[in-house]
């Protein structure tokens, strides 16, 4: 065999068993690298190349030293879910660099943090001004984590004493111009249903490069011709107006008859519905 496809086997064997190890560790060793994952990595990486290149040696070497690298961190991370010991000795704890809106110049020189490295992190949190930020800790995975002052922080409907009814996740239910069944049924919607939306808006199945049905029922479409402009479809405006419009008109029937049930009634109705906009409103002026 020549050696170019004796390395192409080997190569395709080591990617292989490196794949369902890294399956196997989790999706963990992918989003964060603390010290020992970092450690794992670099190691993983030269045994692979030299499985791959390395003619002389024995392929079994390899895959046992692949073997042992991957058998050490596991039994690590399963002890460490039991121990806070080992949690802390191998993926380390996160360091205070501000606290009560001060910068804390011991902590950063302990983690060779420069004052210029602490800024450009608080400008990818989106924090341009350090009076901004109220706390600030250095993750183990090397992450800033920063939390805002008070005053700085953005409003929220629980902060205003707004109630807002849970939002479900959208559902995709059109991808390169096909209907997705599953997301539509789930949505609690139909095939019929889509069609209609999108002869309500001017638009061909075919044209439809991705189709998404929000938690309020409503389609949103991006179309393959860009070009085509499509109208904004939001019929809240337009039901929030109506159960308005019912409340102006339940008050102007009871001023206008002169029977005191009929009045009761009109007012009681008129009571109600000002109590439903008062709970939708928040939800149909977002």
């Amino acid at each position: 065999m020549h050696d170019w496809a004796h390395i192409a086997i080997r190569s395709a064997g080591a990617i292989t068993i490196l794949f369902l190890i890294t399956r196997i560790l989790g999706k963990k060793q992918i989003s964060q690298l603390t010290y020992f994952e970092y450690i794992l990595g670099i190691a993983l990486g030269e045994l692979i190349g030299f499985m791959s290149i390395d003619l002389e040696s024995p392929f079994m070497y390899g895959v046992m030293g692949l073997l042992v690298w991957f058998s050490i961190p596991y039994i690590l991370e399963i002890l460490a879910l039991k121990s806070n010991l080992l949690r802390k000795w191998f993926d380390g704890t996160g360091t205070v660099m501000i606290k009560d809106g001060k910068i804390m110049e011991d902590n950063l020189k302990k983690e060779r943090y420069t004052a210029d490295e602490l800024l450009e992190q608080l400008r990818i949190k989106g924090v341009f001004n350090v009076a901004d930020a109220e706390f600030a800790v250095l993750e183990p995975s090397g992450d800033l984590s920063v939390l805002l002052k008070q005053e700085q922080q953005p409003l929220t409907p629980q902060y205003l004493g707004i109630r807002v009814a849970p939002q479900r996740e959208s559902q995709t239910v059109i991808i390169d111009g096909k209907i997705r069944d599953e997301p539509l049924a789930t949505a609690g919607l139909s095939r019929e249903w889509l069609q209609t939306e999108l002869e309500k808006i001017g638009v061909t199945l075919e044209n439809v490069f991705v189709g998404q049905v929000d938690s309020y029922g409503q389609l949103y479409v991006d179309l393959y011709d860009d070009m085509l402009k499509v109208p904004p479809m939001n019929q809240k405006p337009l039901l929030l107006a109506t159960l308005k419009k019912c409340e102006a008109d339940l008050a102007l029937f009871g001023l206008s008859t002169t029977n005191e049930e009929a009045k009761r009634m009109y007012e009681q109705g008129m009571e109600k519905i000002k109590d439903i906009i008062g709970q939708v409103e928040p939800l149909l002026k977002r």
